[in-house]
């Protein structure tokens, strides 16, 4: 198994054998994804750890570190009524001015803990990715009252702070604390992509920018809410 990408053409290809591509989801997840992302990231978009919903038309980046809580914060709100555009990976769009996003809204991923806190997870399976991380992978489609959206525009940047007995509480932090965060969290593709994801980055200077720090999803929905 062999794959190689050209950054500066944005050119890249793979030879594996037949037995590495009947494995659909190890080839997906080692080869065809992970490519196709790294030639976007070149130019077209920049990769942002964060889950990201809407509501009112407007974008929330809910950031974090791994175990945070983006994913179940994010799956909190699409049950209360807000749009789900993605999990743990957002992609700002380099292209245009208005704080484009765009996520994987057919699909949301949890721990495999999820079915404590969400009973309609029970009956979804917890499998080992590729990676050897354990997780349970929803489709949104068998949850149609659920309302998705591929895209919105960033209104705000939320940094979730989950803390076993914190009270409650939003804090606004400087829109420059949290765009440091979040390119300190992105891949290094060189210098060149990493001036490209500086001056993309300085568009979300201009929304608001918080600290949410909360013990359980029901506080962080009411706090997220509520700004």
């Amino acid at each position: 198994n062999f794959a190689f990408y050209e950054s500066g053409s944005l050119f890249g290809c793979c030879f594996v054998s037949q037995r590495t591509a009947s494995d659909h989801a190890w080839f997906r997840f080692y080869f065809l994804e992970t490519m196709a992302y790294m030639l976007l990231a070149q130019r077209w978009v920049m990769p942002v750890h964060a889950a990201c919903v809407a509501r009112a038309g407007a974008g929330v980046l809910l950031c974090g570190l791994s175990g945070a809580g983006k994913s179940t914060l994010a799956w909190a709100c699409a049950r209360s009524g807000w749009n789900y555009v993605t999990d743990d990976g957002t992609w700002l769009l380099t292209e245009v001015e208005d704080r484009t996003a765009l996520g994987r809204c057919r699909s949301i991923r949890f721990r495999d803990d999820a079915p404590r806190l969400f009973p309609e997870l029970q009956e979804y399976i917890s499998l080992a990715r590729p990676n050897g991380k354990v997780s349970i992978e929803v489709p949104l489609d068998a949850f149609p009252h659920i309302r998705t959206a591929p895209r919105c525009r960033v209104g705000s940047v939320v940094l979730l702070d989950r803390r076993e007995g914190a009270p409650g509480r939003v804090e606004p932090v400087p829109a420059a604390v949290a765009i440091e965060l979040l390119l300190r969290d992105m891949p290094w593709y060189g210098d060149e992509v990493r001036a490209l994801y500086e001056r993309i980055a300085r568009r979300l200077l201009e929304v608001p920018a918080y600290r949410l720090t909360y013990e359980n999803l029901d506080q962080a929905l009411t706090l997220l809410s509520n700004l």
